[in-house]
């Protein structure tokens, strides 16, 4: 018997498991709304260049160059459909942190996980559908699933759209409440997300270990173009050094807990997807704080060192 290839394993997950990664993501969701504040979205009104710079960069560029690099590399049709995945979600609720230790502008990077956030309700769907379509091979994936882009919709809203509208609601109305249990809460859903996905990858632990290697090549450069676009957009729209490392760690930090969820909803746990969006997962947290370091041994301008303080998370 001839081994399956990526394209024909599904990593099982049943339907009590995927409810619960939902609402693992739901509650990370929420834990990153409480961290938000209406500031964050009017940021992109007072001050649109930065983010506008990066929000670009992170919807329209790195979709567009990510069809191409699936061009180019030829991989596996359900590995070219993940990184197409990957790059329609938003930035990853790490990208903050990622920001503060590169020394780059929190404040662009918060207002960025804001309005991306948002906007993931329409542009994930939009961008999923539109470039998987434009491969036949990822197209006949996309046929096969009768991937309907209003169900990606309706998915992605309750689990980014609803958590963030409640969280802004609680932040509002309940500040108090809202500040006791943001820490903590934030800490909670993390764990828990760990925990379910943790034991999604427990119990298909032989076939990530057969295919995972066919997908790191693929998600390094994936994910060097990620941070490239990032970093040479803003530098090429002459934004000053500290804004470009923002846009850089928000466009290469993307929310694979998403992804992974969508693989799981839609996709019935795909081979080629869902360890590729896994490994992502994973390599993200490795390229960003590679990166940090790399920002931290270049000395920023005097300007720039001087607003350094005024970086929150």
């Amino acid at each position: 018997m001839e081994p399956l290839t990526i394209d024909q394993v599904r990593l099982n997950f049943n339907p009590q498991g995927l409810m619960a990664i939902n609402a693992a993501i739901g509650l990370m969701m929420l834990g990153v709304s409480l961290d938000l504040k209406i500031e964050d979205f009017r940021r992109i009104l007072t001050s649109p260049k930065a983010p506008g710079i990066g929000l670009m960069a992170q919807f329209i560029l790195l979709p567009a160059f990510t069809f191409l690099l699936t061009l180019v590399l030829k991989p596996h049709p359900s590995m070219a459909l993940g990184m197409i995945l990957v790059a329609a979600c938003p930035g990853g609720n790490l990208s903050n942190i990622m920001t503060y230790l590169a020394k780059g502008n929190c404040a662009v990077s918060i207002c960025m996980t804001a309005v991306s956030t948002v906007a993931a309700i329409v542009m994930t769907p939009l961008n999923l559908s539109i470039w998987g379509s434009l491969n036949p091979d990822t197209a006949e994936i996309l046929r096969q699933v009768s991937l309907s882009p209003v169900d990606v919709f309706i998915t992605v809203f309750v689990i980014l759209g609803i958590p963030l509208i409640i969280g802004q609601l609680l932040a509002r109305f309940f500040p108090n409440l809202a500040g006791r249990v943001r820490r903590p809460f934030k800490i909670f859903s993390l764990v828990f997300f760990i925990l379910i996905v943790s034991g999604a990858l427990a119990a298909n632990w032989h076939n990530f270990l057969s295919y995972v290697g066919m997908v790191m090549l693929a998600v390094f450069l994936h994910n060097a173009l990620a941070l490239n676009l990032g970093y040479w957009s803003g530098r090429l729209a002459r934004l000053d050094e500290r804004d470009a490392r923002a846009t850089c760690i928000e466009v290469g930090i993307q929310n694979s807990a998403l992804g992974l969820v969508l693989v799981f909803n839609f996709f019935d746990g795909l081979g080629g997807m869902a360890i590729l969006v896994a490994w992502w997962g994973v390599w993200h947290i490795i390229a960003g704080l590679i990166t940090a370091f790399v920002f931290t041994r270049r000395s920023l301008p005097a300007d720039d060192q001087a607003d350094d303080a005024a970086c929150r998370l």
